[in-house]
């Protein structure tokens, strides 16, 4: 029998939550997305108290300013505090990014589900429809949607996640008919569980890894579409500030006023960075061969 000692001696179970965490911590780069995404995230929910200005206060007796003191990031062709519009929005963009994720997994999970638990004939229905949406550009049908219901931030939202739960869709089925034949979801079928508890206790626990990190790398890509649409005169209405519709209306200023398109672009820089940096570091920390 084990003294209290030679307990506390045990080295402590390892857990591949706590094996990401570690790799993750170790790696500079994810970090550095970490802290970009964290700002984000704190510019988005105070957004009323960082910006000097409301985003639609228009002066036209300021308009066109190069950056100064006063308004660092210059001011409009209305004479809009661009400084104020760009942290505005990050609101906007973070909402479409997590929007289109939220309707992207609520497509996607329950036909990836079917797909990997059912097989047959419900799996070959379900792989033709996403061949099906494979074939079409997911931007053009976005367009498409949009031009049938209207811009606006609902429809956006809306339209980009109807086309972007293809690949949580595959990447859940393939995890689990990968999974489904491993030797505990064979055991836990042996002593006679039920489909529903194999899927919620056993298959989906280990697929969650996987669709954390599509995700995170799921959230930009959204956020560059939306900007896309709203550069194209398709995406956000105004007055509710878009970086992609800032840098479109840039363009006709560019080669005098710099500023009006730079600042947006940088900020949708930054952000792809800074997303890519965390769903990358999130990737190689549940990688289980990066396992020392």
């Amino acid at each position: 029998m084990l003294s209290g000692q030679n307990l506390q001696t045990l080295p402590k179970q390892r857990t591949l939550l706590g094996d990401a965490a570690r790799r993750f911590a170790r790696n500079k780069l994810a970090l550095i997305g970490v802290a970009i995404v964290g700002l984000l995230v704190f510019a988005a929910i105070f957004a009323d108290f960082i910006a000097p200005y409301p985003y639609d206060a228009a002066d036209p007796t300021i308009a066109l300013q190069f950056p100064s003191a006063e308004h660092w990031m210059g001011t409009d062709e209305v004479g809009r505090d661009v400084y104020s519009r760009i942290i505005y929005g990050t609101r906007i963009s973070l909402s479409v990014g997590l929007g289109v994720m939220a309707i992207a997994l609520l497509i996607g999970i329950p036909l990836g589900l079917a797909a990997g638990l059912m097989g047959g004939p419900v799996d070959y229905i379900i792989m033709r429809l996403v061949e099906v949406f494979t074939a079409v550009p997911a931007l053009m049908l976005a367009l498409l949607l949009i031009s049938v219901f209207g811009g606006g931030l609902f429809n956006v939202i809306l339209a980009l996640g109807i086309v972007a739960w293809l690949d949580a869709c595959r990447l859940l089925r393939a995890q689990l008919l990968s999974l489904r034949e491993r030797d505990f979801v064979l055991a836990a079928r042996t002593l006679g569980a039920t489909s529903a508890r194999i899927a919620t206790r056993h298959l989906l626990p280990n697929a969650v890894a996987p669709l954390i990190v599509a995700i995170t790398i799921g959230i930009p890509v959204a956020i560059f579409a939306e900007a896309g649409l709203s550069f194209l005169g398709l995406g956000i209405n105004d007055p509710i500030p878009s970086w992609g519709k800032m840098v479109g209306n840039a363009l006709s200023y560019m080669r005098v006023y710099w500023h009006l398109g730079v600042f947006p672009t940088l900020a949708i820089a930054i952000t792809m960075l800074g997303f890519t940096f965390m769903g990358d570091g999130l990737r190689d920390a549940f990688d289980t061969s990066m396992n020392r």
